[in-house]
């Protein structure tokens, strides 16, 4: 059993919770990334000071040529303004391609140890012509219900 592999059903189980709420959203040449984040109050222990928070991430090739995702670029910023960065190849153990049309979902997680932070980066593309370009992640807000909602 891999060491996150107790997250999936949660994760699944706050998807529930996650359809009804508006996307932050960015577009970059064409290729939409919409991001509905969900605090995990039942993963969370705040006396701990483990904040844990799952979102959702939908990719959309809105242009007119295919494109691949090679690689993430995610940095996460506590309540503090400690920056974390997170770069590796791919979204969870994929590298999809995306025809004009076509759309990329999936999951994750992200703790933070703070009951607020922010996260926001890029993906990087590459197009059918070899051409490579950054993704904008849209910029969201992390907030336990607990705390209220702070402006970052």
């Amino acid at each position: 059993m891999s060491p996150q592999s107790w997250l999936i059903p949660r994760l699944c189980f706050n998807l529930l919770f996650m359809a009804d709420r508006i996307p932050y959203k960015a577009i970059t040449r064409g290729i939409a990334v919409s991001v509905v984040p969900t605090y995990l109050e039942a993963d969370s222990s705040p006396s701990d000071s483990q904040y844990l928070w799952a979102y959702r991430v939908t990719i959309e090739n809105q242009g007119r040529e295919t494109v691949q995702l090679l690689s993430r670029h995610w940095m996460i910023t506590n309540a503090r303004g400690e920056l974390t960065e997170v770069k590796g190849s791919g979204v969870i153990g994929k590298q999809p391609f995306l025809k004009p049309g076509e759309r990329h979902a999936y999951t994750s997680a992200a703790p933070l140890n703070t009951p607020s932070g922010m996260m926001g980066g890029s993906y990087q593309m590459e197009s059918d012509s070899g051409e490579r370009f950054d993704v904008e992640i849209p910029t969201f807000s992390l907030d336990s219900p607990n705390q209220g909602v702070l402006l970052h």
